[in-house]
């Protein structure tokens, strides 16, 4: 493995952990003001990555390694713990809770993307040539080799791993943030009945959520490009 893409993993997974960390502290904050302080005793609520670390090993270290030197770009995962008996009798309160770690990913979507407007405006950055999926990790590129090169490709992967979080656990598919989350759009009845008829789902509902995610990330992703480019430059799928 050459140094350029040692350097380009170290970046991958610095950004990797603040999306994860801010994603789980966020889930575990909105619980702690929603009533349940199960995650902030458990010292989970924080944007320190330790504690997330040590409770998911396999999910924040192993995987992303693995997925890295294998697909040249990272995917992971987290937890934080909540009571379940909080969930159920303040159904709109765990909806609220899950629907805080997707929207931390969305706030780190658009500190990105003002970075990347603000590199363009003072000519540090410019627009690439083109994008595709496999060139997702460089939705801007520095006008100048040098130091510039790398915080184009930090902002790029910031920009587009939050945003494929921030997509995929929105899906309404157990165990994903999304089932719950969509609750809040239902009658605390029809909420729970949709809990009680999904909670079992488990590995059959990432590999539904996964196949629907191909559908969906990469026509999202070139809008929000193109929203970012705005009217400086178009993308599409040719």
């Amino acid at each position: 493995m050459n140094p350029e893409t040692v350097v380009l993993g170290l970046v991958w997974y610095v950004v990797f952990l603040l999306a994860i960390t801010c994603h789980e502290g966020a889930h575990a904050w909105a619980a702690k003001l929603g009533g349940d302080p199960t995650a902030f005793h458990a010292g989970q609520v924080t944007l320190n990555p330790v504690p997330h670390i040590v409770r998911e090993p396999f999910g924040t270290v192993i995987v992303p390694i693995l997925s890295f030197a294998l697909g040249g770009w990272m995917i992971g995962w987290a937890s934080a713990p909540y009571d379940p008996f909080w969930a159920e009798r303040h159904p709109r309160r765990a909806g609220l809770m899950a629907l805080a770690g997707p929207a931390a990913n969305l706030i780190l979507v658009i500190l990105a993307a003002a970075a990347i407007r603000g590199g363009l405006a003072l000519g540090y950055f410019i627009p690439p040539e083109y994008i595709r999926l496999g060139t997702i990790a460089q939705v801007v590129v520095s006008a100048e080799p040098g130091v510039w090169a790398a915080v184009a490709t930090l902002f790029s992967i910031m920009f587009t791993l939050n945003l494929l979080l921030f997509l995929f656990n929105l899906l309404p598919v157990p165990p994903l943030d999304g089932a719950s989350a969509v609750t809040l759009l239902m009658s605390e009845e029809t909420g729970r009945r949709f809990r009680d008829f999904t909670h079992s789902w488990g590995m059959v509902g990432l590999l539904l959520a996964w196949v629907l995610f191909g559908w969906i990330f990469w026509p999202v992703f070139l809008a929000a490009v193109n929203v970012l480019y705005f009217p400086l430059a178009s993308y599409g799928n040719g």
